[in-house]
């Protein structure tokens, strides 16, 4: 596996805000020709996409503060960081995305009634954003996969997700375009089917975000990698418990150790440290380890000596 520089990894990060900026500039845009052409042409469904793309804009700010914040660096006070404004900043994206939702659904709820005569300009906007918004989620999947950026790569399926509410409006205004009689509702309705998704999904986002602020475990693939690095240490005869919490966007480790009880202080502490530089060399996740040593029963300093030995053939 070849190794980035650091100087190669600056550039690749400075291409990735480089991209995001540039997905927050085109949001921008796109919101407030989706807001202004709606309003003009009195299109439901057309104003509903274009406040979701304005709630997705002032959300990306939200992260990019959230981010921001949690990258300080530990001190006295936050000797774990700063990643909880990470989550928070994730929290208050669910709140405003549900507050959003429900204000577009509640919205062509009660102006069901009313009928549409669109003009086909209302198409525009949406049109405009069919592309931009194709051409950027491309664009994010292939440098977040370059640059080995969850982040850049979860934006990229946002995209995806913000298309589904751009079809459902411009389904509406066609409907609406093509028989304004017949279909006199199914702009409203494009504005409230709009409304839901957005409101189902910061039902998900916010329900992803408390099991953070609770210190959910990770997942059991995650825990076997620290305890299956832990044990590959020399001396390392079992592992009594496991724990990790996390913080941001890496997670914290609590880890129980059993060692010989008969090795002395300085010895045990020298394989905790082992284990604990080990573990967070390999799991880039991983932001600290704190190992607590144990006295393993003799089955298991039994079975730890059989691997050595294992490993030493």
């Amino acid at each position: 596996m070849v190794k980035r520089g650091p100087a190669r990894v600056d550039r690749e990060e400075l291409v990735g805000r480089r991209i995001a900026l540039l997905s927050m500039s085109v949001g921008v845009a796109l919101a407030v020709s989706k807001i202004i052409v709606g309003i003009h042409v009195g299109s439901a469904s057309v104003i509903s996409d274009g406040c979701e793309a304005a709630a997705d804009v002032l959300s990306s700010g939200l992260v990019y503060a959230g981010l921001w914040l949690a990258s300080r660096p530990p001190d006295y006070e936050h000797p774990y960081g700063h990643g909880r404004y990470e989550t928070l900043a994730g929290l208050g994206v669910g709140a405003l995305l549900l507050l959003t939702g429900a204000a577009i659904f509640w919205n062509g709820l009660v102006r069901f009634h009313e009928s549409s005569e669109l003009q086909f300009y209302a198409l525009y906007p949406l049109f405009a954003a069919f592309l931009l918004k194709t051409a950027l989620s491309a664009t994010k999947f292939r440098v977040g996969k370059r640059i080995a950026s969850s982040a850049l790569e979860a934006d990229a399926w946002h995209d995806i997700t913000d298309l589904l509410s751009t079809t459902v409006a411009f389904v509406a205004v066609v409907l609406t375009l093509c028989g304004p009689r017949r279909f006199h509702t199914a702009d409203h309705i494009g504005g409230m089917v709009i409304g839901l998704i957005i409101f189902f999904l910061s039902i998900r986002l916010v329900m992803q975000t408390v099991g953070q602020l609770i210190d959910t475990m990770p997942e059991p693939s995650k825990m076997a990698e620290i305890r299956q690095i832990a044990l590959s240490v020399p001396g390392a005869s079992g592992i009594e418990k496991c724990y990790a919490r996390r913080s941001g966007m890496k997670y914290y480790v609590d880890l129980h150790l059993e060692v010989d009880p008969e090795m002395t202080v300085r010895d045990s502490h020298e394989i905790a440290t082992d284990v604990k530089h080990r573990i967070k060399a390999r799991l880039h996740w991983v932001a600290d380890v704190l190992v607590h040593v144990e006295p393993a029963n003799l089955a298991n300093i039994g079975a730890a000596r059989a691997m050595e030995r294992a490993r030493g053939k």
